[in-house]
This record gives structure tokens, sequence and C-alpha cells, in this order.
């Protein structure tokens, strides 16, 4: 795998033609794309693509001496190479960044589970991100059954009663376990909640020019995904770029079905309008 250079067309072009199949994104790679497009300097990603096969040669020889298990992919990823989340720094920019995760050994939620069903895939499991409130959990399934594992805790196989428990920590007491909250995450959404999280941290440290950066990125993996158009607006109106604003707020009015919001933003668009002219 030869140097990640810091060529914005390139990696975008290559980032575009991974999201551009079907449901599955080879979601490491788009990943890593997604972290060397957040720097200013080259990735060699050699290192990480062979630490990567060497976890899922681990995982494929425990298997094979001890049996397919869904503990086994925290065996292997938490317990023999050291990953966990940072429940430290949690915050820190860092743990939305995946090549900088697979240096560290340790990040978000999403970007863990990024490895994880990286991992679990490359041992032919069909695995994926589920939709549970509040915290990014994965359920691989092994010989027909299903598992819901909790990267940032270790890889942990979570039951029923402890989803239970999580699930109320995040909607109160009262909160029951229901099939939505199994839905599984599409891969191409499993990026977006990567990207977003990094996102979120630059507008909260005042980087908006950051911030309108991952904007672009997420446009790039949902390019019809008209909440985007208007959060990129609202933001590029922010920076004082009014013809990229405009652009944006135009382009979410063409694809939105939002009226309330549509109303709204069709004003901005008039107010950017007078400030251009």
């Amino acid at each position: 795998m030869p140097l990640a250079t810091t060529d914005t067309a390139a990696q975008l072009a290559r980032l575009r033609e991974l999201c551009a199949g079907g449901e599955r994104i080879d979601l490491l790679d788009a990943a890593l794309i997604l972290s060397v497009l957040q720097r200013d300097e080259a990735i060699d990603l050699a290192p990480l693509h062979q630490h990567v096969a060497a976890i899922d040669a681990a995982l494929a020889d425990l298997m094979h001496r001890r049996g397919a298990l869904p503990e086994r992919l925290g065996e292997v990823i938490a317990q023999a190479y050291g990953y966990r989340g940072d429940s430290e720094t949690y915050d820190d920019l860092q743990n939305a960044d995946v090549a900088r995760v697979l240096e560290r050994r340790k990040g978000l939620p999403v970007a863990l589970a990024i490895l994880y069903l990286h991992v679990a895939r490359a041992q032919g499991w069909d695995a994926e991100g589920l939709a549970f409130p509040g915290h990014f959990l994965i359920r691989v399934e092994i010989d027909g059954a299903r598992h819901v594992l909790d990267p940032f805790n270790d890889g942990q196989v979570v039951e029923a009663p402890a989803l239970r428990s999580l699930l109320q920590r995040v909607l109160g007491p009262d909160a029951n376990l229901s099939p939505e909250h199994f839905d599984p995450v599409p891969d191409r959404d499993v990026l977006l909640r990567l990207e977003n999280n990094l996102k979120i941290r630059l507008i909260q440290e005042g980087d908006l020019e950051k911030a309108a950066t991952a904007l672009e990125r997420m446009l790039l993996l949902a390019p019809k995904h008209a909440p985007l158009y208007r959060e990129a607006g609202l933001i590029q109106a922010r920076l004082g770029n009014l013809n990229a604003a405009r652009s944006a707020l135009e382009r979410f009015l063409e694809i939105s079905d939002n009226d309330s919001q549509r109303h709204h933003v069709a004003r901005l668009i008039q107010d950017l309008g007078q400030q251009i002219n």
C-alpha cells in the first residue's frame, strides 16, 4: 500500500468510488481516506493495513483453535491488541480519526466499531452497526445466531438485560427494548456518524472552517441528504462565504421535502441575495 498523499482530488475520487457501489462499503478503507483528508501531511497507510491484517489472521487462528464465538472478537482486538474506548479524553479529535485510532488503539464507539466490523466481515460473518440509542453497538451473525457487541467496552457481548439497562440510562427508567433498537445502520451512515462526531467537536472548538470541510466530506458520502446542505449553508454564511452558502441552501430547496425548513431557508436565500448584490 503506497504512501497516502494529500492529493485531495485523488482521495475524494477514491472515496466516491468506494461509496458508489451497493449497501456494503469497505468501511476501513473509506475511514482511512477520511483520515487522510482531515490532515495536511501525508499518511503512510501501509503499516496500518498490515496491522489490521495481523488482527484478521490472529482471529482466524483463534477461531480455528477454539471455535467461532462472538467473544473471540474482543479476545483478539481488545485483549490481545489492547484496543479500548477512550473514556478519559472522549472528545479528543483523534478519537474520530481512524488512522489515529489504529495508532493509539483507542477511540470513539463508532471508530472502534469500524475496526470490529471490518475484522468480523473478514471472517465471513455478517456484521453491521445497530441503531441503538445513545451508544453505538454492532451485531454479528455466526452460524445463524445473532449477537450484540460493544466495541467501546472491550468488545463485550451484550445480552438483553444489559441492553435494557443501557437503554434506560439513555431514555429513562420506563424505556423498554423494541425492534427498532436493533435496526441495522447502513455502512454509509456509519461513516456519516464518524464524520459527524468530528464536525460536532470542531464546531464546539469554534473551528468553523474545518467543520465546513467535514460537511463537504459528509456530502460526498451522502450527496442526497438534504439536511447536510442546510447545515453547510448556515456554516458557510457564518464564515462569510455567501455564494457558497447560497449554493448549498439552494440545493437544500431542490431536494428537501421539509416544508417548514424550506420556508425558512427560502428567506435566508433572499437575505443572502441582498447581501451579495
